[in-house]
């Protein structure tokens, strides 16, 4: 039995290790994915994304805690950044769930980047593929904290959550391009610092400038104190209200259109890299070509259509 129909009847060791194979970017995941994928398109994707020290790891395991109390299962993909010397990670996210390490309701995997941009990993689709799979109602992408323009997320999420917090210096970051505009709720966490108000105020009155016309939603804006569970509910009845609302506008199908052709260009796009990397170091190996790119005597773009002709 392929493992992929071990984790449809349940296996959930089965998909651990489907889970694993996608990560280590094991060649046979591909057939095992495509057996997975008629089986998929049920679980509501949330991304909650947002700069380092944003309480990310904190207010998506209170949203646990709420969405399992209202009866739905939960996968989280907790990403954490890897190390540029050794590749390693910490993955300590994990460590801060382990309040529901025995829920069988619940199912955490932790994803290192492995100098993937963007806030995410080349693995990410695939993983949230199988949880799909395993009838999860919630699957709750949280990103490696992201700067301005790192804003992958939106094209695996069904719901972006972006999390911002007082007291990070220049206000002027909200309102530049990137993260602001891929915001369908705004959770300003920490909010009892000092200075919340402020990030409420600057937020409100960007949205004011923008969506001016009617012609953009605008997006809620929700204070929470994640370590007191403070406004965590009122943010689950937003993504919930989110999801409804994408439904009966049918921006969801819309979405998640946009999902899998991305899928499909960053298959494309891996599969072609590797191809281009093998066949050149099959020249290089006969004709020397990256001597003569140091000599001046092949140009990139003759290797590049020398390259492309191979294929």
């Amino acid at each position: 039995m392929n493992l992929y129909e071990k984790l449809l009847e349940g296996n959930i060791r089965a998909a651990a290790r489907l889970m694993r194979m996608a990560d280590d970017r094991d060649p046979a995941v591909s057939q095992q994915l495509k057996g997975l994928f008629p089986h998929t398109g049920r679980a509501h994707i949330v991304g909650v994304t947002g700069n380092p020290g944003a309480g990310k790891s904190t207010l998506v395991d209170m949203m646990v805690a709420c969405f399992r109390a209202e009866g739905k299962t939960v996968g989280v993909i907790a990403i954490d950044p890897s190390s540029p010397f050794t590749g390693g990670a910490i993955l300590g996210d994990r460590i801060r769930m382990q309040r529901h390490a025995g829920d069988p309701g619940v199912f955490i995997r932790s994803l290192a980047t492995r100098g993937h941009l963007g806030g995410l990993t080349r693995s990410t689709n695939d993983v949230v593929m199988v949880m799909d799979a395993m009838g999860l109602d919630m699957v709750i992408v949280e990103t490696v904290g992201v700067g301005q323009d790192e804003v992958e997320i939106v094209k695996t999420a069904h719901t972006s959550v972006v999390t911002l917090v007082p007291g990070l210096g220049d206000d002027i970051q909200i309102m530049k391009a990137g993260i602001l505009e891929i915001a369908d709720i705004f959770v300003v966490n920490k909010a009892d610092r000092p200075g919340a108000e402020r990030v409420i105020a600057e937020l409100e009155t960007v949205q004011q400038i923008v969506c001016h016309d009617g012609q953009i939603p605008r997006v809620p804006i929700l204070k929470t104190v994640a370590p007191s569970n403070q406004g965590v509910r009122e943010l689950c009845g937003a993504v919930t209200k989110h999801m409804e609302w994408l439904k009966e506008s049918s921006t969801l199908a819309q979405r998640e259109l946009a999902r899998l052709t991305e899928m499909v260009n960053s298959i494309v796009r891996e599969t072609t890299q590797n191809i281009f990397s093998q066949k050149l170091s099959e020249i290089d190996r006969e004709e020397q070509v990256t001597r003569q790119l140091v000599e001046r005597q092949l140009s990139p773009y003759e290797l590049a259509d020398k390259l492309l002709a191979l294929l």
